[in-house]
């Protein structure tokens, strides 16, 4: 039995990935420092002999850390805030050091850790690192314009220097090495208040209180429901033509914000008003990934529509 280590794994993206990883016979290791991640998460993982969680920050760790594993095949990184909501305390904006570590020194450790085992390597980027981009929709071989210096510049940055060292060790060190950059992406297993915007709208609108649109809502973002998102990244790892590539995935199907928000009030059928509130720097104003070479490499596309994939997370968070 093959091992895969997760980190970040007891996130709302990590955990799923933890769930299918151990569902398709793996062995699962999953890192996590619990700053934005939940234990809950992968509570119903914990009593199985193949999982072992491991409550350490990937920034931390040495060139003696041991996993306790001889069969390491497939490291996974997902370790980092990702929300940049200001209101919310698990937004990167809350922990901005944090965060560039993780995805700078903690890139560097993992890829150590993959180099001693011989272990493929996935890094989980973002959609983030276009920036507020000037071209639609956005290809894999489109640079970003993002500014380095502002409020969500720890994310950005960050990210974009995750990239470049992933690709120095597949460049340096021939390590098989693969990027994912992720889409917004949302479902069951979202903390109510870790500041993302499906979050926030349905926990707003299913207790009745305004559903706070920043600027005037006219910004887009295409929406990828996990259980896709989850199917892409587990395919960008395991196939072998991959190898460091730099790919896409998300839902190209591209929405404004006010649409998402009056969308959730209706499926919520919630007496909240839409109130709007200044939008923050940097904001980007448009957000669709192209996913031909997730297509043509991976034969992925998302196939839940918005409607489903929100009425589910709908009943989900109606449970928390």
């Amino acid at each position: 039995m093959q091992t895969a280590l997760v980190a970040g794994g007891a996130g709302f993206i990590g955990s799923h990935l933890c769930k299918k990883l151990m569902g398709d016979g793996y062995k699962v290791i999953c890192i996590d420092n619990f700053i934005t991640g939940n234990k809950r998460n992968v509570e119903e993982l914990l009593s199985n002999s193949a999982f072992q969680l491991i409550d350490q920050d990937i920034v931390k760790i040495g060139s003696d850390f041991n996993t306790g594993s001889e069969d390491l095949k497939f490291i996974f990184h997902l370790a980092s805030p990702a929300s940049p909501n200001t209101n919310s305390p698990r937004s990167y904006i809350s922990f901005p050091v944090e965060t560039l570590l993780v995805n700078s020194v903690g890139t560097y450790n993992l890829l150590e850790l993959a180099k001693k085992h011989n272990a493929r390597f996935l890094y989980a980027s973002s959609s983030e690192i276009y920036g507020d981009p000037e071209i639609s929709p956005q290809k894999e071989d489109y640079f970003g314009n993002v500014n380095p210096n502002g409020v969500r510049s720890v994310y950005d940055e960050g990210k974009r220097f995750g990239e470049a060292m992933t690709m120095a060790f597949f460049r340096k060190h021939g390590l098989d090495t693969r990027i994912v950059r992720i889409f917004n992406t949302y479902g069951p297993q979202m903390l109510p208040d870790d500041g993302r915007v499906v979050s926030n709208f349905i926990m707003e609108a299913i207790n009745n209180k305004p559903i706070t649109v920043y600027g005037d809502g006219s910004q887009t973002r295409s929406f990828c429901y996990v259980s896709d998102m989850i199917e892409g990244i587990s395919k960008l790892m395991f196939e072998d033509s991959a190898k460091g590539e730099v790919m896409n995935l998300g839902n190209p199907d591209e929405r404004s914000i006010v649409d998402l928000a009056h969308f959730i009030k209706e499926l919520t059928k919630s007496r909240s008003e839409i109130v709007f509130g200044d939008l923050p720097q940097d904001d980007p104003k448009v957000r669709k990934p192209d996913i031909s070479k997730a297509e043509n490499i991976l034969s992925w596309k998302p196939r839940v529509i918005l409607n489903e994939g929100l009425k589910k997370t709908i009943e989900y968070f109606k449970t928390v």
